[in-house]
Parts: structure tokens; C-alpha cells; sequence
């Protein structure tokens, strides 16, 4: 039964990674990332970052595996390059989409975990750090790579956006200078308590079970 137990825990993280995903892409109707990056990059840093390193500890511990935090994202970003696939194929072009970079702080937050022999604490500490710390670098490098965020979000708009969500000019010098050092640096402030809450679910979990 324990190859039951197992294959149901990961069929589980596969669930909710991709009801993870489907949340990040329904948070702006697909365009919350290409669109909205450059003018709410902070915004967008902090929340892939708390939402990344909540799941990805909660299995991690959950499994005990180093290992299942990558995992996890993986599955996140194979949906959505699946989803960027099938836009493409209506016609859109290629760049209508930018894939959010996920994996590589998924694999810090592995490191960490496999680094501290398994220790719970310094994944939560230095592990939610690092997440919140690189996420932006990340995501900047490869918003960098896209042709042009928003000639995409003004040229073909998408009909079902709210009002409130049009993207708008960036307003660079206004609001802040460096989206990626302030991104970096809330997300590493706000990674830590909720991977706290990632690894206190996993507690909650484990006391249903027994």
C-alpha cells in the first residue's frame, strides 16, 4: 500500500498545481504577467512569489522528498506553455503569452531543504528567501526576451478584460525605480511567513490522516 499512498500524494500535487496555475492565469484573463508586468512587476513578484513557495513547501514537506518543489513547478509551467500553445494555435502570435519563470526558485527552495539535511525551519526561512529573492530576477530576464509586452496587450486586446485591468503605460520614476529590487525584496519579506503557512498546512494535513 505504500506505492498506493505515494502515487496518490503526487497525483494530489499535480491537482493542485495545476488549479495553482489556472489561478495565476485567471488573476488578468491570461495577460496578468505579459501585460501587467511591466507597470505592476512588484505586484505580479510578490504574488507568483507567495503563491509559488506555498505549495511548493506544503509538498515538499508533505512528501519529504527534495525534489517535489521543483516538481511541482514544473507541472505549473508545462500547463501554462500548454495554454500559450493553444492560443497560438487560434491565431495569436507567439509573444501573446510570456510563460512565468518558476522553476529555478523552486529548485533553491530544493537545494535548501536537501542542503540543511531535511530541515524544516531552514527550508521556511532560507528557502521562502531565497523564492521571494529570485523569482523577480528570473521573471525580468525573461520578460526581457519577449518582443514587446504591450504592442501585444494594445493590438490585440482581449474582449473579456475588465475595465480596470487595461494595461496601461508604465510609469517608470513614479511609483518606483527598480521593480525588480522592490519585488526582490518584499517577496523575500513575505516568502518566509507563508512558507510558514505552507509548512503549518502541511502539519494540519498529516493530523487528518492519522
Amino acid at each position: 500500500m505504500v506505492w498506493l499512498r505515494r502515487t496518490t500524494h503526487y497525483l494530489f500535487i499535480v491537482v493542485v498545481a495545476v488549479n495553482s496555475t489556472l489561478l495565476t492565469i485567471n488573476a488578468g484573463d491570461y495577460i496578468f504577467y505579459t501585460d501587467w508586468a511591466w507597470t505592476s512587476f512588484v505586484v505580479f513578484s510578490i504574488s507568483q512569489s507567495t503563491m509559488l513557495v506555498v505549495g511548493a513547501i506544503y509538498y515538499m514537506l508533505f512528501t519529504g522528498v527534495p525534489g517535489t518543489a521543483t516538481y511541482y513547478a514544473t507541472i505549473m509551467t508545462i500547463y501554462t506553455w500548454v495554454a500559450k500553445g493553444a492560443w497560438f494555435a487560434l491565431g495569436y502570435p507567439y509573444d501573446f503569452i510570456a510563460v512565468p519563470v518558476w522553476i529555478p526558485s523552486a529548485m533553491l527552495l530544493d537545494l535548501t531543504y536537501w542542503a540543511t539535511r531535511r530541515n524544516k525551519h531552514a527550508a521556511i526561512i532560507i528557502g521562502g528567501t531565497l523564492v521571494g529573492l529570485s523569482l523577480p530576477l528570473f521573471n525580468m530576464v525573461n520578460l526581457l526576451l519577449v518582443r514587446d509586452p504591450l504592442e501585444m496587450a494594445f493590438k490585440y486586446p482581449r474582449p473579456t478584460l475588465p475595465p480596470y485591468m487595461t494595461p496601461i503605460e508604465p510609469q517608470v520614476g513614479k511609483f518606483y525605480n527598480s521593480p525588480v529590487a522592490l519585488g526582490s525584496g518584499a517577496g523575500a519579506v513575505l516568502s518566509v511567513p507563508i512558507a510558514a503557512l505552507g509548512a503549518k498546512l502541511n502539519t494540519w494535513t498529516y493530523r487528518c490522516m492519522a
